[in-house]
C-alpha cells in the first residue's frame, strides 16, 4: 500500500468515527482504534494517540456547532468533568494495584444492560420534562434546546448519582485507557433525566478536556505520529461538523438505536478482551 492510498483510507475511516463520534457523544475513537490496529495494522500505541488527536478534533469540531446550537449544557459539562477528572486520577492510582480483567468483564455487562435499555426501554423524553429537584435548582442546571425550531424546557434531577457515575466513568478511564464517553450518556441521560440530544452534545464537550490531559502524555512518549494525526484531524473534522448537522434533524429514536448498537459492540469487545487478559 503506498503511502497517498493509505493516507487516503485512513482519513476515509477518521470521518466516519467523526461522524458516529459527534451523533453519539462517545468519541471517535471507538471506531478508529480498531480500524487502524485491524485495517491498517498501525501499533496499539500509535493508534492510541491518534484516538485521542480524534477525540479532541471530535469535540472541538461538535461542540462548537452544538453550542451555537444551543443543544450542549456548558454548566453541567464543567460540574460533571470534575468528578470525571478525579476518577481519572484515582483509576490511574489503581491501575497498577487491581485486575483490570475483572473489571473489564464487569463493565462489558454494565454495557449490555445499557444497550437493552437504550434499544428497548421506555423512552423517557416521550411524557412531559421532568422538573429540576432542589439541588439543581439551587445550582442552575435546567436550561432549553430546540425541539422543531422552538426551545424546549428541560431539568436536571438526581445531581449526586450523576456526579458518582461521572466519577465512575473517570475511574474506568484511567484502569482500563479507555474513553468514558458512554458512561457520561448514560449518566446524563438516565440518571440525571436530561434529554438525549442534550446528553450526547454536553458529552461530546466533556470528552476533549479529558482527551487533552492524556494527550499530552502519549506526546511526551512520542506516540503521537504527525503522518498519521493528519490524516485523522482533518478526516474526523469534517465527520464531526456533517454529524452535528445531521444530529439535529435526526429523530431521538434514530440516535438511540445507533447508541445502542455501538454500545453493544463495545460490550462485547470488552468482556472478550477482559477474558482473554487484553486488558
Amino acid at each position: 500500500m503506498t503511502v497517498l492510498l493509505f493516507t487516503f483510507l485512513v482519513g476515509i475511516t477518521a470521518t466516519l468515527a467523526g461522524l458516529l463520534g459527534a451523533m453519539t457523544g462517545l468519541g471517535g475513537g471507538v471506531v478508529l482504534v480498531p480500524a487502524l490496529v485491524l485495517l491498517f495494522k498501525v501499533d496499539i500505541k500509535y493508534a492510541i494517540g491518534a484516538s485521542l488527536v480524534c477525540v479532541i478534533a471530535t469535540s472541538s469540531g461538535a461542540a462548537a456547532a452544538y453550542v451555537r446550537e444551543g443543544y450542549s449544557n456548558m454548566r453541567i459539562g464543567m460540574l460533571l468533568e470534575i468528578a470525571t477528572t478525579l476518577g481519572a486520577l484515582v483509576g490511574a492510582f489503581l491501575a497498577t494495584r487491581v485486575s483490570t480483567h475483572a473489571i473489564a468483564i464487569v463493565f462489558g455487562l454494565v454495557l449490555l444492560q445499557a444497550a437493552y435499555q437504550s434499544l428497548f426501554g421506555k423512552n423517557p423524553e416521550l411524557g412531559p420534562p421532568v422538573q429540576s429537584d432542589t439541588l439543581a435548582n439551587k445550582l442552575r442546571l435546567h436550561g432549553t434546546y430546540p425541539v422543531g425550531g422552538k426551545p424546549q424546557e428541560y431539568g436536571v434531577r438526581n445531581v449526586p448519582m450523576g456526579f458518582g457515575m461521572m466519577f465512575g466513568a473517570g475511574a474506568l478511564s484511567g484502569l482500563l485507557g479507555i474513553g468514558s464517553g458512554v458512561v457520561k450518556v448514560i449518566a446524563m441521560d438516565r440518571a440525571m433525566k436530561i434529554p438525549f440530544k442534550v446528553s450526547t452534545t454536553t458529552s461530546n464537550f466533556m470528552i476533549g478536556v479529558t482527551a487533552a490531559a492524556s494527550a499530552g502524555v502519549y506526546l511526551g512518549r512520542g506516540y503521537l505520529d504527525p503522518g498519521l494525526g493528519l490524516p485523522v484531524v482533518l478526516g474526523v473534522l469534517g465527520g464531526a461538523f456533517l454529524g452535528s448537522k445531521l444530529l439535529v434533524r435526526a429523530k431521538v429514536r434514530t440516535l438511540r438505536l445507533i447508541f445502542g448498537g455501538v454500545i453493544l459492540l463495545l460490550a462485547a469487545e470488552m468482556i472478550f478482551n477482559g477474558i482473554t487478559g487484553r486488558v
